[in-house]
């Protein structure tokens, strides 16, 4: 069943940006380029890298990233929060001749994602995935969520009414709108939230008006390149910086994994098959370290992204492409990034709250679908210590297991222990190539749509 805007796979409609129509797929290049500015932007601010460089570079890498994916995979990259306390281990107060250093070792992080890379070429990608199946891959999902809760939550606390007013926008939008209003209520909660808080007086808009129009995003001195241009080079701070910041790659190429899977779930392709993990993240490493490279905030395949698709069911590629073209354009407006700059806490808040949400959901929906049977003890197991510990010491007074100078995030331990169990516990049947049930559970066999009926043989869905 279709219409001219619609696809419909089992009871829901697929939008294509095609044939919705340019007018409207452009405004949705909006939604996700708005979706991804409160966290992107949120980056630099704590970090004191340039918002117009982030924006530039996440732009940039998602381009980079879907030219490497073949096109294919319905990605935007955005700042990657993992890298923080890498920064403030060797900026600890945003000092801008030590942030190239932080960046160099955030560019040589990026460089590892193409030694794993590696690896799923040369194994094969069954080989390297029978150690990220359903049940390791769902409850990580569902942390990566659950982790970004407290910042969503923390931004409604400045002004709850202005969060509420995002989140009922967004609820009556994506439930009784009609046309393009059921399709975009990102947009239209971050711009009917923005101007309730304008009219109630709570937004400073100084920085706007003193913002130029236009000014180039990069500032020569406050890249990596001016460490070794500036002809005062600090090696043992390089060193420092690589020491310190490559271990943080091991947790954000798991989340990557994370990422690529709940992508794959939402819109029922297994981009783990193809165009497969080696492009994926080869695509999201050198984004990295080209981003860094330029004084900008290390890439990730964006949560905020998997909560838009899944609210809005629009999985064409070519609307996060539009997405990263417009934030390439506005990267060049200091004015523009005020505008952002000066958005309430509280709207991002609302925004946020619903898409890191529906990012937990898709973990569910993933165990679900797969059918991981939760009557074996070892699943259970794997299950319950994945979502303790990412999410328990991600609330810990530390905040991190420290090793040395190295700080491991909760997800980083969760989904190490995680894949470690799965590997050493016996069975261990997972084949994600297979369309077939098993008790640790399969997935991605979405990819041939086909899905499982009650006696354990596959149909076509739709």
């Amino acid at each position: 069943m279709s219409n001219k805007n619609s696809t419909v796979i089992g009871e829901q409609p697929v939008y294509d940006a095609r044939t919705l129509g340019r007018p409207k797929m452009m405004v949705l290049g909006l939604q996700h380029m708005f979706a991804m500015f409160g966290a992107t932007v949120l980056v630099p601010a704590l970090t004191g890298l340039s918002v117009s460089v982030t924006l530039l570079f996440a732009g940039v890498g998602t381009l980079m990233f879907h030219a490497i994916s073949k096109k294919k995979v319905p990605a935007f990259l955005g700042s990657s929060f993992a890298f923080i306390a890498g920064y403030a281990a060797i900026a600890p107060h945003g000092e801008k001749e030590l942030l190239p250093y932080a960046c160099f070792g955030v560019a040589l992080a990026g460089l590892m994602y193409l030694v794993l890379a590696g690896l799923f070429k040369a194994f094969g990608a069954n080989k390297v995935m029978r150690y990220f199946p359903p049940i390791v891959t769902g409850p990580i999902i569902i942390a990566i969520g659950l982790n970004l809760s407290k910042s969503a939550i923390d931004n409604c606390n400045t002004h709850w009414w202005v969060a509420l007013v995002a989140i009922v926008i967004i609820i009556v939008c994506n439930i009784w709108g009609k046309g393009m209003i059921k399709i975009i209520p990102i947009i239209m909660g971050v711009v009917g939230s923005y101007v309730a808080a304008a009219f109630a007086g709570i937004i400073d808009f100084t920085p706007v008006k003193e913002a130029a129009w236009f000014g180039l995003p990069v500032e020569w001195d406050r890249t990596v390149f001016g460490i070794f241009t500036s002809g005062h080079v600090n090696t043992g701070l390089l060193v420092t910086a690589a020491v310190t910041i490559v271990p943080i790659a091991f947790a954000t190429m798991m989340e990557h994994i994370g990422d690529i899977s709940a992508i794959s779930s939402t819109v029922g392709i297994n981009y783990i098959q193809d165009p497969g993990l080696h492009r994926t993240l080869t695509g999201d490493g050198l984004a990295t370290t080209v981003a860094a490279l330029f004084g900008a905030p290390a890439n990730t395949t964006y949560g905020e992204n998997t909560g838009v698709l899944t609210l809005t069911r629009v999985y064409d590629p070519r609307v996060i492409r539009l997405a990263a073209v417009y934030a390439i354009i506005f990267s060049f407006c200091p004015k523009f990034a005020a505008i952002i700059e000066v958005m309430p806490a509280a709207t991002m808040g609302g925004i946020s709250l619903v898409l890191y949400g529906m990012i937990s959901a898709v973990g569910i929906r993933n165990i679900v679908e797969t059918h991981v049977d939760f009557t074996q003890s070892r699943n259970v197991i794997i299950a319950a210590l994945i979502l303790v510990l990412s999410i328990g010491i991600n609330y810990s007074t530390a905040g991190a297991i420290n090793i040395g100078n190295v700080g491991l995030s909760g997800l980083a331990v969760g989904s190490f222990v995680g894949i470690l169990l799965n590997a050493i516990l016996p069975g261990k049947d997972y084949n994600f190539l297979e369309g077939q049930s098993n008790p640790t559970g399969v997935d991605f066999e979405i990819a041939q749509g086909k899905s499982l009926t009650e006696d354990g043989e596959t149909k076509k869905k739709g």
